[in-house]
């Protein structure tokens, strides 16, 4: 299968299905001597792992993680790490009622026509499973941007309907993890919690955005042509399971604006320079200018739902599906740490490679 690789300078592979003994990630490219802190990456892992509350899918996985190469007395020796997660907790008899079915808005049907076969255990190799490897790859990335100064948050948004229209020099970002939705905002997250719960109760599913913002990011990362820092960012974004939407800087908003509004005006700040606004959101010529880096990613609802829905098996005989199994109810507070890992990939990735051309 091609497209199981992303990056240039600093590299994953990741492998592994849903409903397989495990999933796995080879990060190649890191540099030598870096600390590896197995706790911090273990915890990056419980973030996005299933279980963690009622709003959340209930398989029980305990991700944990096995190194298996690349690490010597607890830094990276600069050959290829190996990444290894397990599977603990599959029911792959949840789906054998969908063996010949294609489920809506699923990966099956696609998956059938490309490839001849398809592993209907949880989708397979389309499962939102695979991203466990990537959140592990990420929390490496994090580690050697921490190094070079360079921090990556992210945060719910908009679940719904239900938006927190406050920019992210608003929010406390530090509360984003004192509560299950991921939002930083206390009272709007007691509320998308509520709106989050009773669609579950219903078998229903809902989506909503996640807003984050990469802070320290130097000056001169990225491409001029086609692999513009944004473009990469944009390919990492929608790249993530349910993912259906970026924008980064004013976005689509921005159009309303003239361009005497929009241009962010150079001015020196005790011999820095700086933009007097960020609506470029820090990149411009698909190159940073140092400002921070903010964008939104939107996410679908969740494909799989309780009610019957009405499809084709096979043979292209009407039938009917329903969702049975565990699954989110709504991506987002899972998906917080996935958004921040590819984020940290492709500001890990594009360092490195201006480090080359220097």
């Amino acid at each position: 299968m091609a497209g199981s690789t992303f990056g240039t300078a600093f590299r994953i592979h990741t492998f592994g299905e849903s409903h397989g003994t495990g999933i796995g990630v080879i990060v190649d490219g890191c540099p030598p001597g870096l600390a590896l802190d197995l706790e911090f990456i273990q915890n990056e892992l419980d973030r996005r792992k299933p279980g963690q509350s009622k709003i959340v899918t209930q398989r029980k996985e305990s991700d944990t993680l096995q190194i298996q190469s690349g690490i010597f007395e607890g830094k990276s020796t600069g050959t290829p790490i190996s990444m290894y997660i397990p599977n603990d907790d599959q029911r792959s008899g949840d789906y054998s009622h969908i063996a010949d079915k294609y489920r809506p808005s699923h990966a099956d049907y696609t998956y059938q026509e490309k490839y001849g076969v398809r592993d209907y255990r949880g989708g397979g190799r389309s499962s939102a499973r695979e991203t466990a490897a990537r959140v592990a790859a990420g929390a490496i990335a994090k580690l050697f941007l921490k190094q070079h100064g360079v921090e990556v948050q992210a945060y719910v948004s908009q679940v719904g309907s239900l938006l927190l229209n406050k920019s992210y020099q608003e929010l406390d970002l530090s509360l984003t993890e004192s509560n299950d939705v991921r939002c930083p905002d206390p009272a709007m997250a007691a509320e998308m919690y509520e709106l989050i719960n009773a669609v579950r109760k219903q078998g229903d599913t809902i989506g909503g955005v996640i807003s984050a913002v990469i802070t320290g990011c130097p000056v001169g990362l990225g491409e001029p042509a086609f692999d513009k820092l944004h473009a990469d960012l944009g390919k990492a974004m929608l790249s993530i399971n349910a993912c259906k939407g970026f924008e980064y800087g004013s976005g689509f908003a921005g159009v309303a604006l003239h361009g005497s509004q929009h241009n962010d005006a150079f001015e020196n700040v005790d011999g820095k320079i700086v933009t007097r606004s960020n609506h470029s959101g820090g990149i411009q010529g698909g190159i940073s200018n140092g400002m921070d880096i903010y964008f939104r990613t939107a996410f679908k609802p969740v494909a799989t739902i309780i009610p019957a829905q009405d499809s084709v098996n096979e043979q292209g005989e009407a039938v009917s599906v329903v969702g049975r199994g565990r699954h989110d109810p709504c991506v987002l507070p899972r998906a917080v740490p996935i958004v921040e890992a590819m984020a940290a990939l492709v500001i890990a990735d594009h360092l490195l490679r201006q480090k080359m051309v220097k």
